[in-house]
């Protein structure tokens, strides 16, 4: 006999709702953070609700995917359908920490891998390994981006590192 899994009102099995809320509790905020940097503000945060529900249309599918996380990386990039607007950040009226107030545009103008490695290595914390993972390339590669992307950042804000 088939043990069948308890149903909501829906339709959709309590356990399969109470898998799919543990993953995006677990994995929302990181991949919203990547897909802001990538994107800005407004974009990146639709690019992460679509491809949350992209996974949950999906989620009984999704099972043989290695890194989902990743996975879901490159689907919200396939589904941005608008790739020319510019980027922009929403910077709050009320900043905990004071910073460059170039520093939003001066991002927005580096290319999206720059920009990405950047603001996950240096803004939010995260270690070569896991850029490398969720772009699906080797920790070099990003070390080589965030370089690239601090130089051309130092040069478009007029800072002089080497200057004591």
């Amino acid at each position: 006999m088939l043990r069948q899994e308890p149903m909501t009102d829906a339709g959709v099995g309590v356990d399969t709702t109470a898998a799919f809320v543990a993953f995006v509790v677990e994995h929302e905020p990181r991949l919203r953070r990547a897909l802001v940097a990538l994107y800005g503000t407004e974009r990146g945060r639709d690019a992460t609700a679509e491809a949350f529900a992209y996974a949950w249309e999906r989620w009984g599918e999704l099972d043989e995917v290695a890194n989902l996380p990743a996975y879901l990386f490159r689907v919200a990039q396939s589904r941005s359908r608008e790739r020319r607007r510019p980027i922009v950040f929403i910077v709050p009226e009320v900043v905990e920490h004071a910073f460059e107030p170039k520093l939003p545009g001066a991002l927005a103008s580096l290319p999206d891998r720059q920009r990405l490695c950047v603001v996950l290595v240096h803004g939010f914390g995260w270690r070569l390994t896991e850029v490398a993972e969720l772009i699906a390339c080797q920790p070099t590669t990003v070390q080589k981006h965030v370089e690239r992307g601090l130089r051309r950042l130092r040069k478009s804000l007029g800072v002089d590192v080497d200057a004591d």
